[in-house]
């Protein structure tokens, strides 16, 4: 990991970054469990997943993709940049445990602060597909960012 200085002026919309594969573990779901109190079956039960719930397997709690997926774009340090929240969050399809993800970050959004001269937005729209391709969540990530010569 780098710092890397990048300004408003920097963002380009169409940008586009893809990340390498992450396989989601049973130490993950597990440890997430632990972290946000959710044991519930969908995640914990195996047994109840397969045969009374028709999931085929367990699945990752979808909180925990977000953090992976978001954690897996930030690559680089930019003390010019701040993540101001999430849009759209969507869980498409269902995360297994032994799946492997991987993220498509793309810059759809580049405009002025509404109420900060000094700052503009970016949004990023953050795209999760699994090991066959298929979309398993979509989000879009705000940034606040430094405007160049703003805080000189």
């Amino acid at each position: 990991m780098q710092v890397v200085d990048r300004y408003f002026e920097d963002f380009t919309a169409g940008e586009v970054r893809h990340t390498l594969g992450r396989t989601i573990t049973e130490a993950d779901v597990v440890l997430h469990a632990g972290q946000t109190g959710d044991f519930f079956p969908h995640h914990m039960d195996e047994h109840w997943c397969v045969h009374e719930a028709g999931l085929g397997g367990r699945i990752a709690h979808g909180t925990l993709i977000i953090a992976i997926a978001v954690g897996m774009t930030a690559g680089d340090v930019n003390p010019q940049a701040m993540s101001y929240g999430y849009d759209r969050i969507r869980f498409i399809k269902p995360v297994f445990l032994g799946d492997t993800i991987r993220v498509k970050a793309e810059v759809v959004g580049v405009a002025d602060h509404p109420r900060r001269a000094e700052l503009g937005r970016v949004d990023e729209r953050v795209s999760v597909t699994n090991q066959h391709g298929e979309t398993v969540l979509s989000l879009v990530h705000l940034y606040v960012v430094n405007k160049r010569g703003a805080h000189e």
